[in-house]
């Protein structure tokens, strides 16, 4: 009976690895497809007679010598200037990422340690807000925009990603600061603190794990966005995304798709670079906290 257990036991732990080892297969096949093909030519990784054509570069040995060539991306960022969306893409990042965390930390531990009931209304309110499409929000902010002639800037689509990422910013942390003791503030103030003296050498320093987790998907939104970088945005300062959307829409037209290819591989490479090496961050700050809250 205990060998019947054990067997059945190790069956269905054999047939979990399975299932989650095709899954990874199956969502990694897309970008490793993509990031192979960025080193040949159009003529072998496009070839619509023979597939293999993808793998072996014959194309792409023809015209260049060598089974790989980095020609896409040389006309992608150097040619076509993608090197200037990415430049973009790091200001507006890490603005949005230090504006929000300046000001969602400030407000949500306001809102945890307040006694009154319009805290709970205020992440309500927040919520509903963070829940409409951002188009929507967008859309209002466009003829005042216009009509101030601070349209196409960075500053500009800066305040606004930090308006739209602030309720998630206020729920993340708020959840966090829920989790820490308020008896840990009365006793920094019985020792002579102010309440932000408090806050600042006693709660701030637990917060590290909240705060990096929330720092995390605040970069995430903000390089990701689309929608609103392409409408507050002029053409010369378009960030990464909208950049690669662009290139989808024009390089085909001018025969070099494959900058289109190599644009998509460098906006996804720092993505996958900074889930695994804060991969331990994001999983250690949610179980810590978020999801207590």
């Amino acid at each position: 009976m205990i060998i019947g257990s054990r067997a059945y036991s190790l069956f269905f732990k054999i047939l979990a690895a399975g299932v989650v080892l095709l899954w990874i297969m199956l969502a990694a096949l897309p970008f490793l497809w993509t990031l192979w093909g960025s080193f040949k030519v159009e003529a072998d990784f496009l070839s619509r007679t023979d597939w293999m054509s993808a793998l072996l570069g014959p194309n792409t040995i023809e015209r260049t010598g060598d089974a790989f060539t980095s020609e896409a991306y040389q006309g992608a960022w150097i040619e076509q200037g993608f090197w200037k969306a990415a430049i973009n893409t790091l200001i507006v990042t890490v603005s949005v990422v230090v504006l929000s965390l300046l000001i969602g930390t400030l407000g949500a531990y306001a809102l945890a340690r307040s006694g009154f009931r319009y805290a709970f209304w205020l992440l309500i309110a927040a919520l509903v807000f963070r829940a409409m499409p951002h188009v929507t929000l967008v859309s209002g902010y466009l003829l005042p925009f216009f009509e101030l002639n601070i349209w196409g800037y960075l500053p500009t689509t800066i305040i606004v990603l930090v308006a739209i990422n602030q309720p998630f910013t206020l729920w993340m942390l708020h959840s966090f600061f829920l989790t820490i003791p308020r008896e840990i503030d009365d006793s920094a103030m019985i020792d002579g603190c102010t309440q932000f003296q408090a806050f600042r050498y006693t709660v701030l320093p637990l917060m590290w794990p909240g705060i990096i987790t929330t720092g995390l998907f605040s970069f995430l939104l903000a390089y990701n966005d689309f929608t609103v970088t392409s409408i507050l945005l002029s053409q010369e300062n378009q960030t990464i995304i909208p950049k690669v959307a662009s290139f989808l829409g024009t390089t085909q037209s001018e025969d070099k798709i494959m900058y289109a290819v190599a644009a998509a591989v460098s906006a996804v490479l720092p993505l996958f670079i900074l889930i695994v090496f804060f991969q331990r961050q994001l999983v250690s700050g949610l179980t810590s906290g978020a999801v207590k809250g």
